[in-house]
């Protein structure tokens, strides 16, 4: 018994074997522990995410679940060697080296839950905001830009890394930097512009100069769009904000003004009852809001009689099926009443010459 006793007192190390001993069973014993916390939480997790509805301890056991298996070595080595004799500066090593760890997996932690956080709400704005698609996807890249920014400005500063110096040299450089990626930049801010300002969102469609679609996604450098012709139209934040914008995804109503020319021949009478039949006419459609008809001017070769109305929702197949109608009602109107739409002619006056030339004077 004696003997086990010094064997267990041999000192290795500056610590005796049964302190050893006592060491390893902590390592042990803490990362089997977190080990077994951590299974328990991703299996309760997985059960929780595979329901449609969001729970609310969902979240923190997501967060909780992407724990690293680094970290839990390192904080079991720390809690192991809390029961040794230690040097100094291996104490002091062994801390920097669990607070570095620290920050990086709460840098996990908080850019988990904002992502998932900012997810969720994506999700739930979706159904009345377009936008959210956009400016949800800016945002949080934003957000765990500075997150790991900084993450790694304390990691450099647990380093011994003077952040003070190494932030104003970073201004320096990053001016050049800037210079060197201004486009870049340029399209980054131009996304924070579409994401604040919203001229546009997922879902409108838009047209740029010659190109116009459906907008499909709004990147941080970029926006994509689908044409009518089925191809992707990307084009750059910075060149599209350049450029103006027709968003026809805003439009509330469409106006439409058209005009009917009757031969110039046509009797007086017809003429005035023109205007109150093409009245009749447009407010016969359901979604039509009327606003005039005059007989606007005598042409050349057609009295044009000028009509305006509004389509009341913004669907061009509607308003195509109420024009549609409409023009076939007029035809309708005008055979009825004996009138007929005006036809280019070309009218060519010939005149006689009076009289011959005269001949050579004889003398």
């Amino acid at each position: 018994m004696n003997e086990v006793e010094r064997f267990l007192d041999h000192s290795y190390y500056g610590n005796s074997l049964w302190q050893w001993t006592i060491a390893a069973t902590v390592l042990v014993s803490v990362l089997l522990v977190t080990l077994l916390i951590r299974r328990v939480i991703r299996s309760r997790y997985q059960r929780l995410a595979a329901t449609p509805q969001t729970e609310l301890m969902e979240l923190p056991l997501k967060v909780a679940s992407h724990t690293g298996l680094l970290f839990l070595v390192i904080v079991s080595v720390y809690a192991a060697c809390s029961v040794l004799s230690l040097p100094p500066k291996l104490a002091k090593l062994l801390l920097t080296l669990l607070t570095i760890s620290a920050f990086w997996q709460a840098g996990v932690w908080i850019s988990t839950a904002i992502t998932s956080w900012l997810s969720l709400k994506q999700q739930q704005a979706l159904a009345h905001d377009r936008a959210a698609a956009g400016s949800f996807a800016i945002i949080t890249f934003v957000a765990r830009a500075l997150i790991w920014a900084i993450v790694l400005l304390l990691t450099l500063d647990n380093l011994g890394v003077n952040i003070t110096t190494l932030v104003a040299g970073l201004g320096i450089g990053g001016i050049a930097v800037a210079l060197a990626v201004q486009n870049v930049l340029g399209d980054l801010l131009a996304s924070l512009s579409i994401t604040l300002d919203r001229p546009f969102v997922v879902g409108d469609a838009i047209a740029v100069g010659d190109f116009n679609g459906t907008v499909e996604q709004i990147g941080i450098k970029s926006v994509r769009l689908r044409s009518v012709n089925g191809e992707q139209i990307v084009m750059s934040n910075a060149d599209l904000l350049s450029s103006r914008v027709r968003n026809f995804g805003r439009m509330r109503e469409r106006r439409v003004a058209f005009t009917v020319g009757v031969a110039l021949d046509s009797p007086p009478a017809k003429l005035q009852k023109l205007p109150a039949a093409l009245r009749s006419i447009v407010e016969s459609e359901k979604s039509t809001r009327f606003d005039r008809a005059h007989f606007a001017r005598i042409g050349p070769g057609s009295l044009d009689f000028e009509t305006v109305y509004y389509v009341t929702t913004a669907n061009y197949g509607t308003y195509m099926d109420i024009q549609q109608n409409i023009n076939l009602r007029i035809i309708e109107m005008l055979d009825k009443e004996k009138l007929e739409l005006a036809v280019p002619v070309q009218r060519v006056w010939q005149q006689a010459t009076a009289g011959l030339e005269a001949g050579p004077e004889k003398t």
